[in-house]
């Protein structure tokens, strides 16, 4: 379920360090990482006319030795650099590419430019004259490509300290960063690709969702072997309805909806009833439609005393809050979009996915943080960051059918991380599958389709 490294600057540094200290010499990793990308950029651009940009750092080191790379492909290439380089092993790819260099200020565009000025390491933006030259080279080119991160971006906090232009391409060399998985930096490049170089990441570092291997019920399994899933209606029942049409679709052998009044549309699959009956349940849903009066309360507090696993959702989180964060037993899974994360959780420090591991910590259950770039925590640390999914998700009732996933995933694993994680990455492709301008209810019958596709 977990992918590729996301490192932070700190992390990249301290996993590059250990290279050096186990007899890489700098310079070769730095040749490695320029020569890989110099493969990529071939690929993308073929024999396109090249300028790249090369800063003062080893960043621009890298650009030097892809420069040198490209001319040796055949592929015709200028350098433009805003002065001399500074690091020992830029200075030494400066003397490897042999060729002319440009002042920055006075270079032509040409049909593909390379941003390799500055990378991770960059804490405040851009001089003026070098984001204007940036931004007027990459305006003009075909295709722009940017080494690491697009110059001017916070590698860690994912935000741009200065104007950044809009890339074609995003290079990221050695491991992900914050920047290329989180809004809005990731935002500033239409393609991202990795650049392996042979980086050992720490075993306990954020890493990306990737698809989840479901395995199919055992031979002799039945409904209650595959776990019962409970989900709590309340004054907008619909919300929850589509939540159970979700969890019935997503593995679990049997869906209860506890709900007051009857609710049409559903089908019989789902079974429903008058009271909170959680006898048999492996998992419970809590907040889709509940509402946030006296009555939505004391379903809430019923259903964390149950001695259920929860997912808890939309009102419930927004109830929780006003408890304080000790007032109720901790759910199993909490899934809140950024408006109701910052409202149980506070404002806090750090980017999405350090506020997110704080957030589980505090509250020990794993927190689904929802949004473009959604964050799975749990409280003992782990950590992972969705791909980008379908657009068309940010409409009413998606949330309802992410939150009747998780609840099945979890009833039938048992496991609150990994039940986050399969769902998450189950909404995605099932959006995926709907393709364009689709309702939440579209979304339901392509979830066993993208489980077939884990199996």
């Amino acid at each position: 379920m977990t992918g590729a490294p996301i490192l932070s600057v700190a992390e990249m540094r301290a996993a590059e360090q250990a290279m050096f200290d186990s007899g890489v010499d700098p310079f070769a990793l730095m040749k490695r990482a320029g020569e890989g990308a110099a493969e990529v950029i071939a690929r993308i651009g073929h024999d396109r006319a090249t300028l790249v940009l090369c800063g003062p750092g080893n960043n621009g080191g890298d650009g030097f030795v892809i420069a040198r790379a490209l001319r040796g492909m055949g592929v015709p290439v200028r350098v433009a650099a805003p002065g001399e380089s500074r690091t020992e092993s830029s200075q030494r790819a400066r003397a490897e590419w042999g060729g002319p260099v440009e002042p920055l200020r006075d270079a032509e565009p040409a049909a593909q430019v390379v941003d390799a000025l500055f990378g991770i390491g960059l804490t405040r933006g851009l001089a003026p004259e070098i984001a204007g030259a940036l931004g007027r080279l990459v305006d003009a080119a075909h295709s722009a490509i940017a080494i690491d991160v697009p110059s001017g971006i916070d590698s860690d906090a994912a935000i741009a300290l200065s104007p950044v232009p809009q890339f074609t391409h995003c290079l990221a060399l050695g491991a992900w960063k914050p920047a290329h998985c989180m809004q809005p930096a990731r935002a500033l490049a239409g393609q991202h690709h990795l650049v392996e170089i042979g980086i050992s990441a720490p075993a306990d570092c954020v890493r990306a969702l990737a698809r989840p291997r479901i395995a199919a019920p055992a031979a002799d399994a039945h409904k209650y072997t595959r776990g019962l899933v409970a989900i709590v209606a309340g004054d907008m029942a619909g919300a929850a309805a589509l939540a159970a049409l979700a969890a019935a679709h997503a593995g679990a052998g049997y869906v209860r909806l506890l709900s007051e009044q009857s609710v049409g549309g559903i089908g019989h699959a789902v079974v429903q009833s008058h009271t909170l009956d959680f006898s048999r349940a492996r998992a419970a849903l809590v907040g889709p439609g509940l509402g946030r009066n006296e009555a939505a309360r004391q379903r809430l507090v019923a259903t964390l005393r149950a001695g259920v696993p929860v997912v808890a959702d939309a009102d419930a989180l927004w109830l929780l809050a006003q408890d304080g964060a000790d007032a109720l037993p901790p759910p199993a899974i909490v899934t809140p979009h950024a408006g109701e994360f910052t409202h149980r959780f506070g404002e806090g420090a750090g980017n999405k996915i350090e506020r997110t591991r704080a957030a589980a910590h505090a509250c020990g259950s794993v927190v689904i943080h929802k949004g473009p770039d959604t964050v799975i925590a749990a409280p003992d640390g782990r950590c992972v960051v969705a791909p980008p999914v379908s657009a068309w998700l940010s409409t009413a009732g998606t949330g309802d059918v992410l939150a009747g996933l998780c609840a099945a995933r979890l009833a039938v694993t048992d496991d609150p991380f990994r039940a986050a994680c399969e769902a998450v990455w189950l909404h995605g492709e099932a959006a995926r599958r709907a393709g364009a301008a689709f309702s939440a209810d579209d979304l339901v019958p392509h979830i066993p389709r993208a489980i077939a596709s884990t199996l």
